[in-house]
């Protein structure tokens, strides 16, 4: 899962950035509501999390935009307007959730998992052969005892469940593991991938490597 962070507040930014990443997350940040309105012009991101207050451009601003696009991401505002009329005002510009400052990091991230879930279609819990994922706890149950991954291994796992099936390429595996600036190579991916199929190797569970093209992942009745 892929998160803008648009946020101008340091101490905040750095630490949600921190938060979210060691739960799996790739999050981009920027400071300036200008700099959110190019990124969401120019790639993909399963949420926005934007500060009202931003400079250049402010959020009620970079909202409407987005939404004038007809991009439907999912966006949670945060903001130190803690008045009826601002909240309105964020939902009206077609905002899905709210959260005023100061808040409990604790419950920005159960947002963030709800918000996620519903941008993406993905149920609470999804069972897969023997794998049971379940999204709100961010772990991995086999044969109800829970599967030892690194947060880096728990998303790459998430991108196949959600594509279960379907050919997923190491491109679009970057697209949705790796921040900004991050320099992730394709042989980078190809040991993520190694140390995620040992993990799931006694489910039975195959990421099966389809030469020039990406993974797929399979359960183990698909074994031919």
């Amino acid at each position: 899962m892929r998160i803008l962070l648009a946020e101008d507040d340091s101490i905040i930014a750095d630490g949600l950035i921190r938060a979210l990443r060691k739960s799996g997350y790739a999050v981009d940040h920027v400071t300036t509501g200008a700099d959110a309105d190019t990124a969401l012009v120019g790639q993909p991101f399963d949420l926005l999390i934007l500060d009202l207050g931003l400079p250049r451009l402010d959020g009620i601003e970079v909202l409407k935009r987005l939404r004038a696009r007809r991009c439907s991401i999912p966006v949670l505002i945060l903001t130190a307007q803690d008045g009826v009329d601002a909240r309105v005002r964020g939902l009206d510009a077609g905002a899905d959730d709210y959260l005023s400052k100061p808040f409990v990091l604790a419950e920005l991230e159960a947002r963030v998992r709800a918000l996620t879930r519903r941008g993406t279609g993905m149920p609470t819990q999804i069972e897969f052969g023997p794998l049971a994922y379940h999204q709100s706890e961010r772990c991995v149950r086999m044969a109800g005892q829970v599967v030892d991954l690194s947060a880096r291994e728990l998303a790459l796992l998430e991108v196949f469940l959600l594509r279960a099936g379907r050919l997923v390429s190491k491109e679009q595996l970057v697209d949705h593991l790796c921040s900004w600036g991050e320099e992730v190579s394709n042989n980078a991916i190809e040991v993520y991938v190694h140390r995620l199929r040992k993990k799931l190797d006694p489910s039975g569970v195959r990421i099966v490597t389809v030469r020039g093209l990406g993974y797929s992942l399979e359960k183990p009745d698909a074994r031919t």
